[in-house]
Parts: C-alpha cells; structure tokens; sequence
C-alpha cells in the first residue's frame, strides 16, 4: 500500500475542471447501462453536492452520439479525458524533475 500526496494547487484545479464542465447537472438515467464491454464509473463529492453516473465503457465520440442523451454523456466523456489528461501530466511530470 503507498500514499498518494497531491497539493492543493492541484486539487484546486481539479476542482475547477469538475465546475466548469457542469457535469453536476447532469443525469446518468438515459446513458447506456454497463454491457459485456465493461462499464465506466465516476463518483464527486464537492462542497455539500454528491453524485455518482455509471454508463457502459465509450469507445470513442460515436457512442456518445448514438446514445439517447448525447449532450450530457458528451459532458461525461469530455470531463474524463481531461481528468485523464490532467493526471497523467501529473505522473509525467514526477519522474521527470530532476532534485537539485
């Protein structure tokens, strides 16, 4: 088991990430359910809000078109890769700064 210490710049912007997308607003009820392809989960706890979707996996853009709610399974979609994006720099950038 190892700890994982994040500053708080960084939660911050994650933060601003999750408001901007508006994804607190939206409703997982008409995304497609979890299928033998896998599913995709994401829980957020901000301030006194709570919510927590669950779609099937997204191969690309063409299942969030074909979906019956494309606007907000499109906000789905968007705020996990750039959740991604943000982590992986994250991670990329730890193991190439070099200590003085």
């Amino acid at each position: 088991m190892f700890a994982v210490c994040v500053s708080s710049v960084a939660v911050e912007e994650i933060k601003r990430i999750i408001k901007l997308s508006e994804i607190m607003k939206e409703d997982d009820k008409n995304w497609p359910q979890k299928n033998k392809d896998g599913r995709q989960e994401l829980e957020i706890r901000m301030g006194g809000e709570h919510i927590s979707f669950e779609t099937a996996k997204i191969g690309s853009l063409v299942d969030v078109t074909e979906s019956q709610d494309p606007e907000g399974l499109r906000v789905f979609y968007y705020l996990v890769q750039d959740l991604k994006a943000l982590v992986f720099s994250l991670i990329a950038l730890h193991f190439k700064i070099k200590p003085i």
